[in-house]
Order: structure tokens, then C-alpha cells, then sequence
């Protein structure tokens, strides 16, 4: 039998995931994945306000492209 075929054979089906206890209750989840999703919102945000700050001219362009899609945008 080829090496690769044993050691799938040999190592038991877990996740690549370090142990993280997964909440049991569905909602409880549900509401870890959405404060979860917040602050992965937030701080995207946070990255985007800080970049246009620190690149005023890349900025102002990408407003300018984004105003002409919507100008040309057809409904």
C-alpha cells in the first residue's frame, strides 16, 4: 500500500481547527457568528477610514470611479 494511503488510513477525520468548544445551541451560534461578523465589520472599516487618511490622492481617485459607475449605472 502507497505511504500517502496509510498515514489517511492511520489519522482519524478531525478538523484542521484548533479546539475552539463550539457553542451546542443553534441561536447561541448564531449569535457568536453575528458578533463575530461585527467586529470583523468593524474593523474593516476601521482599515478602510484609516487607509483614505493616510492616502488622500489613491482616495479621491477610487470616489471618482466609484461616482462614474453610479453615473452610468442603469436602473
Amino acid at each position: 500500500m502507497p505511504d500517502g494511503e496509510q498515514r489517511k488510513r492511520e489519522q482519524p477525520d478531525t478538523p484542521d481547527t484548533p479546539d475552539i468548544p463550539a457553542p451546542q445551541d443553534t441561536e447561541e451560534a448564531a449569535a457568536a457568528r453575528r458578533r463575530r461578523r461585527a467586529q470583523f465589520l468593524r474593523e474593516l472599516h476601521e482599515a478602510k477610514a484609516l487607509r483614505d487618511r493616510v492616502q488622500p490622492r489613491r482616495a479621491r481617485a477610487a470616489r471618482m470611479r466609484q461616482a462614474m459607475r453610479m453615473r452610468t449605472f442603469r436602473w
